[in-house]
């Protein structure tokens, strides 16, 4: 009986999915979401007002969906690159576990549900800068600069680098520089941290069509592009205990860890063109994921630490 409803149900043009919850989270790009929820809570953390818990709670799992939302449309509309590359070819949809339909139909779900209990539930100011961040990394960056320029992560990168922001505005109501720094040091960070991995992986962007700056401009430009970077990135990460936003602690251990970026990154500018190795790419590539995590994480002990002894001060 159970197979006659399902072959009527097949004739009638419905079907039951064959996707897997681990399929359905795997489209949340879990680990671009840790660090979005990461420097998230960081830019709430660091906002100088008391923030209420039930909040602060609602606030980071609207965001963590809004960054699954964005994830799960960027896997739905990248499936045809996404399978001819070998990083992104076990992914979810072009694996063939979860039909393009499901993932754009999760992916706008959830988009609406995290903007709207973001505004609904906390305010509607960092409901807009989700929303923004949702549309400009699904719209702007995966259907059009990914496959138009090799600026695009350049650009692109402004979604990512939005997530304090957002944390800062769900706990004041507004955006101040403070968290824009926190923005810029991570938007900074975008381009050498992915154009290192774009180094090692270039023969993959090219299968896939994909003008990542290698391929485009070559390997010699790119370690150029990524050096004057890390030279930016660098004192740009000591900028908020020289704006006076933190403790001359956090200024030593930004001062230290953009230090390491640019010996990494000078390594890299030393690559000959015929390095099929690509060691000191892939050194950076993994040092750029520590630099940004250990700053931010350095920022929110900086600033719990700060209000702690500002309270017992008081």
């Amino acid at each position: 009986m159970a197979l006659a409803d399902d072959r009527l149900m097949e004739k009638a043009g419905f079907h039951m999915s064959e996707a897997t919850a681990g399929d359905f989270f795997a489209l949340l790009k879990p680990r671009v979401m840790s660090l979005v929820v990461f420097t998230a809570f960081v830019g709430m953390v660091a906002a100088p007002v008391a923030i209420n818990p039930l909040l602060a709670v609602i606030a980071i799992l609207a965001i963590a969906i809004g960054a699954g939302a964005s994830g799960a449309l960027n896997m739905w509309y990248d499936a045809d690159i996404d399978a001819v590359m070998t990083r992104t070819a076990g992914r979810p949809v072009p694996a063939g576990r979860v039909t393009p339909g499901e993932a754009l139909s999760f992916g706008l779900v959830l988009s609406v549900l995290s903007v709207m209990t973001l505004g609904v539930l906390v305010n509607w100011l960092s409901a807009a800068l989700l929303a923004f961040t949702i549309f400009f990394y699904a719209v702007i960056y995966t259907m059009w600069l990914k496959r138009w320029t090799p600026q695009n992560i350049v650009i692109g990168g402004a979604a990512g680098a939005i997530p304090p922001v957002i944390g800062w505005a769900a706990v004041t109501g507004s955006v101040s520089l403070e968290s824009l720094i926190l923005f810029l040091i991570i938007f900074l960070w975008t381009p050498p941290h992915f154009w290192a991995l774009a180094l090692f992986k270039s023969d993959d962007y090219a299968r896939a069509g994909i003008p990542m700056m290698p391929n485009v401009a070559g390997q010699a430009s790119t370690r150029r592009q990524i050096f004057a970077y890390a030279l930016i990135l660098a004192p740009v990460g000591v900028l908020p205990w020289v704006l006076g936003y933190t403790t001359a602690a956090y200024g030593a251990v930004s001062a230290a860890l953009g230090a390491g970026f640019v010996w990494y990154a000078w390594k890299v500018l030393g690559m000959s063109d015929g390095d099929r190795a690509m060691k000191p790419a892939k050194a950076l590539f993994g040092y750029s994921l520590l630099y940004l995590f250990a700053v931010f994480a350095a920022y929110l002990v900086d600033s719990v630490v700060g209000r702690a002894l500002m309270t017992g001060g008081a």
